[in-house]
C-alpha cells in the first residue's frame, strides 16, 4: 500500500515505518523535525531497495493538505503531535495548534487524496482522566473525562474522526496508547520513564523518583504498539481500541528491574510528587485482541534489556 507516516521520524513513528518499508510498503514522511530526527530514519533512508520519501512540514501549515492530496497515501498513519502534557497545560492553544487544527489539516488532506482510512495515536493514559482503580484495567466504554488540553485534544480528534467516517467515507481506528518505550525513545524533556532511567543508568548517573514510586503505568514496547498500527490499517475500523497489556507496574518496580540488569546498586533518589501526575494506569487490550488480533508479546524484562542495550551501544 501506498503509506503515509505523520511523525515518522519520532520515536514510534520511525520503527513503523521501518515495519511498513520490511514489508514492503511505500512510505512517506511528514515529520517537521521539532522532536523527531532524521538519525532515526538514516538506515532506511540509505537502503536503495525502500521506496520511502521525508517531507519536512508541520502539519499546523496549509502546506501539508496540498502535500496529502498531491501524494495520494491509501492509509495514513497520524502519530504527529504535541505530546508534552505539561506543554499542553502551560500553553493549551499551541497544543490545540498541533494536535486539534494539524489533525484536521491531515484530515483534510485525507479527504482531497481520497484515503480509505486513517489510523490515529491517541493517547490511553490521559482521555480517560483518572479512572478509580475498581476500573482498572480502563475499558474503551469508560467515561472520557481528560484532566488535561493534551487529553482534551486527543479525544477531540477521534470526535473529528468520526465525523469525517460518517461525512465523507474515510475510515479510521483510533489506538489509544499506553506508555510506549523502547530504542530511540528520547530520555530528554517528557520522555518515558523507561528512556530516561536508561540513560541515566548507562551513564552512570542517579535516577531520580518523584513521589513514593507507587504509581504505576502500563508499559508497551514499541514493536509491540507499531504491530498494532500495521493491523489497525485493515481492522476495527471505526474503533476506540486500547493498546496495552493490562498490567500495572510501578515506578518503584521498574527502576528495581532496570538497575539490577544494569548492575546498579545504588538506591533512587526520591523528590517530591510532581502535581497532577496519575496515581495509576492500565488498559484493558480486550477489544484489540477481538476487532485486531492483536496483544502485547513483549515482557517488560525483555523490553527494558533491548533498551539498555540500545543506550549503551550509543
Amino acid at each position: 500500500m501506498r503509506a503515509l507516516v505523520t511523525g515518522g521520524a519520532g520515536f514510534i513513528g520511525s520503527t513503523l515505518v521501518d515495519r511498513l518499508l520490511a514489508e514492503g510498503h511505500s512510505v512517506e514522511v511528514v515529520d517537521d523535525l521539532s522532536s523527531g530526527s532524521l538519525a532515526n530514519l538514516a538506515e532506511a533512508r540509505a537502503d536503495r531497495s525502500h521506496d520511502l520519501k521525508v517531507h519536512q512540514v508541520d502539519i499546523r501549515e496549509a502546506a501539508v493538505v496540498e502535500l496529502i492530496g498531491r501524494r495520494a497515501p491509501e492509509v495514513i498513519f497520524h502519530l504527529a503531535a504535541q505530546a508534552d502534557v505539561r506543554v499542553s497545560v502551560a500553553r493549551p492553544a499551541f497544543d490545540a495548534e498541533v494536535n486539534v487544527l494539524g489533525s484536521i489539516n491531515v484530515l483534510e488532506g485525507a479527504r482531497i487524496a481520497g484515503t480509505r482510512k486513517v489510523v490515529f495515536a491517541s493517547s490511553g493514559g490521559t482521555i480517560y482522566g483518572e479512572p478509580a482503580p475498581e476500573d482498572l484495567p480502563v475499558k474503551e466504554s469508560h467515561p472520557q473525562q481528560p484532566a488535561s488540553p493534551y487529553g482534551v485534544a486527543k479525544r477531540v480528534v477521534t470526535d473529528y474522526l468520526n465525523v469525517y467516517r460518517a461525512i465523507h467515507g474515510i475510515e479510521f481506528t483510533s489506538l489509544a496508547m499506553a506508555n510506549i518505550y523502547g530504542p530511540r525513545q528520547d530520555p530528554h524533556g517528557e520522555a518515558g520513564v523507561v528512556a530516561i532511567f536508561a540513560g541515566l543508568l548507562i551513564d552512570g548517573r542517579p535516577c531520580t523518583i518523584f513521589g513514593d514510586g507507587t504509581q504505576t503505568r502500563d508499559f508497551v514496547y514499541v514493536d509491540d504498539a507499531v504491530d498494532a498500527f500495521v493491523r489497525a490499517a485493515e481492522k476495527g475500523s471505526g474503533l476506540l481500541c486500547n493498546i496495552g497489556t493490562g498490567v500495572e507496574t510501578s515506578v518503584n518496580e521498574l527502576y528495581a528491574a532496570m538497575a539490577a540488569a544494569a548492575g546498579v546498586t545504588e538506591a533512587a533518589v526520591m523528590a517530591p510528587a510532581r502535581p497532577g501526575e496519575l496515581a495509576r494506569s492500565a488498559l484493558d487490550p480486550g477489544r484489540a485482541a477481538l476487532h485486531l488480533g492483536w496483544e502485547p508479546w513483549t515482557d517488560l524484562a525483555t523490553g527494558t534489556a533491548e533498551v539498555l542495550r540500545w543506550f549503551g551501544a550509543r
